[in-house]
């Protein structure tokens, strides 16, 4: 036998012995599992061959499916190539998870954004994520919400301006919410997250363009398992584009960072807000403070201070967490509300009944009276949960009724799927914002809705969120009635790192008379 059939009988060998290895692993793992529902697959590439091939819309109906014919045991596993994922949906077993301080490990996919991201809050752990979160909290004090909603009625009141623009350059004709929402949400970010006005809603940049570049192409990595090797990604076009937009994007936050710091150096008396006469927050524009801002007067008191690439990592993380997830929320409050109109007429009843004639910007006191609002952003977060999915690899064991979750395995927390699960929420695809009235809501269990997770990694910046969404939509809805050209089930929608639609968001928009 000559030297180069030996090598290839070799290599033979060793792929038939790591194939095997492999087969005999999933099988133990699938008799590990046996109480388990399983989905359908092939040995060792499992479910993704079919998955694959199917367009995001219809993975996001092959999920509810078997959602629905294992919604009483409210856990199955779907083979992800040899590597068992199991997904939770019951309130039972979500709470298992997400109260604890010990697992808190995000899944090896979120590695996939960490290129741009680095170890910021959603993907760091252990002591450090501790550490960052104990530093952060503060920068988010409910009279920085004061600051950040001045803000968010300035865009706000530009986002009307757009909207008029449009509905009268094509009078009668449906109009693509979701762009509009998505630029307001992003023109808010930049101001609010690094003291950036750059009038997103106005104009394109190249900082805009990227961000939106990053976003498309993480949702198109994440779903393509051969983009997850680094070494190949990166030498495929796509991986080229990802690569150029981080770049763009961590160019533009250093040069933030660096220019908030040397204007730090040159004043003295910058790390307090500061107070007016009656010793109240002045929220003037001159004094307003980003949460880069924040973030560096708390960083100045930490006793370990985060270094600049751990300062962009954060305010990159509250720049990818803050517009995509928020503009999402809001597409589809109108969406919703668009083919509901005894629900939005409600809506309206309850903005008249607060506001009147008036055309004054909503104060706090004002968002805190819309109740009906409130209950019909809860029900659209429950049907269209901005992160529909949620993975963590197990660090310690968890004991369920079924069996024992072993450490080292990746669960994932499916919000989409719980929020829909026909056991907790009867007629789950009708959109009734009644359900989350006090006497409906008393006996669910709080691990039932969760969009914005639970535990100690819920999501830090869900008031901002939550303040963002009623004054965009108070805006709009004050001024305007909607109608969606689509319904529920017409309507194409993938679940993959925030729920995004897959086709263009038509409404038609009606100036209130």
């Amino acid at each position: 036998m000559d030297f180069i059939s030996l090598v290839l009988c070799t290599v033979c060998i060793i792929v038939i012995f790591a194939v095997l290895s492999l087969l005999y692993e999933q099988y133990v793992t699938k008799q590990k599992f046996k109480n388990i529902p399983q989905t359908e697959g092939y040995p060792l590439i499992g479910s993704t061959l079919n998955l694959i091939k199917l367009p995001g819309h219809e993975r996001s109906k092959w999920f509810l499916s078997f959602m629905e014919k294992t919604c009483k045991e409210g856990i199955f596993i779907q083979w992800l190539g040899p590597v068992p994922l199991i997904y939770l949906f019951k309130p039972e077993y979500l709470e298992k998870i997400l109260p604890s301080t010990v697992n808190i490990t995000k899944g090896s996919d979120y590695n996939l954004i960490k290129p741009w991201l680095g170890n910021g809050l959603i993907l760091s752990t252990g002591q450090k994520w501790f550490h960052d979160r104990k530093l952060i909290g503060p920068t988010f004090h409910f009279t920085i919400l004061e600051q950040f909603a001045i803000i968010q009625s300035e865009k706000a009141e530009i986002l009307l301006k757009c909207i008029k623009k449009e509905t009268e350059k094509y009078p009668g004709k449906a109009i693509n919410i979701f762009p509009f929402l998505m630029r307001v949400a992003l023109d808010i970010i930049c101001e609010t997250a690094m003291g950036v006005d750059i009038r997103v809603q106005e104009t394109e940049t190249k900082y805009t363009s990227a961000l939106q570049e990053m976003s498309d192409l993480t949702v198109e990595r994440f779903f393509t398992p051969w983009y997850w090797i680094d070494s190949l990604f990166y030498l495929l076009p796509a991986g080229k584009k990802f690569k150029s937009a981080i770049d763009i994007l961590h160019k533009f936050t250093t040069e933030i960072i660096s220019k908030k710091k040397a204007e730090r150096k040159s004043q003295n008396d910058h790390t307090e807000l500061k107070k007016d006469e009656d010793n109240d927050v002045n929220i003037g524009k001159k004094n307003r403070k980003a949460f880069l801002d924040l973030l560096l007067d708390q960083n100045e008191k930490s006793d370990t201070p985060m270094t600049d690439d751990e300062l962009r990592s954060q305010v990159d993380t509250f720049m990818f967490a803050g517009h995509d997830t928020t503009s999402m929320a809001m597409t589809w409050a109108l969406f919703l509300l668009g083919n509901n109109p005894e629900q939005q007429e409600k809506v309206h009843e309850e903005l008249e009944e607060v506001f009147g004639d008036s055309d004054a910007p909503a104060t706090a006191t004002d968002l805190a009276k819309l109740k009906y609002l409130d209950r019909v952003i809860k029900e659209t977060l429950r049907l269209f949960p901005s992160a529909p999915v949620i993975s963590r690899e197990l660090v310690e064991d968890v004991k369920l009724d079924v069996c024992t979750l072993p450490k080292g395995y990746t669960i994932v927390m499916g919000i989409f799927l719980a929020h829909r699960n026909p056991e907790v929420w009867p007629d789950p695809s009708k959109f009734d914002p009644d359900r989350f009235l006090p006497e409906n809501s008393r006996d669910r269990s709080a691990y039932a809705y969760v969009p914005f997770s639970a535990g100690p990694r819920n999501c830090i910046g869900q008031r901002f969120a939550l303040q963002e969404q009623k004054i965009i939509l108070t805006a709009i809805l004050r001024k305007y009635r909607v109608k969606s050209v689509k319904t529920l089930d017409e309507i194409k929608y993938a679940v993959s790192i925030v729920l995004r639609p897959n086709e263009e968001v038509l409404v038609h928009l009606t100036p209130k008379k």
